[in-house]
């Protein structure tokens, strides 16, 4: 067996997983872990990047690229920095969105909801809580987190760690 993976989402799912911990041969490792962040959570980020690296706010002329690396400093997903292998600068390591939990990403959003709502930015698509407001989307939508200013949870290295 070279590996499986499992969301653990139904009871079927679950006892799948509970016969293949049965059949895993002897040294074998299992890892259970909170779901990564889902595909609509990453197209939503890289949706509200594009409208803040367009709204300039504060004069500032950045790349998403750019932006997502002040939010994700700002969410408390803390990099370090390496000299260059040349010898003549600094490269800054960790700010990958892709290892982020559900959770950990929605706290990123929300940090860039945070700043949005500071810098008056116009998003190009509705925040879930908008939307939640219609009546015909009331049962649709999950609820939201909030829309107030969010302050990191704590600080979090590049691989996600506490500190």
């Amino acid at each position: 067996m070279s590996g499986q993976t499992i969301r653990l989402t139904s009871a079927s799912s679950r006892a799948m997983a509970h016969r293949l911990v049965d059949i895993a041969p002897h040294g074998a490792v299992l890892n259970v872990r909170e779901a990564d962040r889902s595909i609509d959570q990453n197209a939503k980020m890289h949706a509200m990047l594009s409208d803040v690296a367009r709204a300039k706010p504060g004069g500032r002329v950045m790349s998403t690229n750019a932006w997502k690396a002040l939010f994700m400093d700002a969410a408390g997903f803390k990099c370090t920095f390496e000299t260059s292998l040349d010898g003549t600068g600094v490269v800054p390591l960790g700010f990958k969105s892709s290892g982020l939990n559900k959770a950990e990403f929605s706290d990123l959003i929300e940090t860039i909801y945070a700043f949005g709502a500071e810098h008056s930015i116009e998003w190009s698509e509705p925040r879930a809580s908008d939307e939640q407001a219609k009546p015909e989307n009331a049962q649709r939508l999950s609820p939201d987190r909030g829309a107030s200013a969010v302050a990191p949870r704590r600080a979090r290295t590049a691989s996600g760690a506490s500190q």
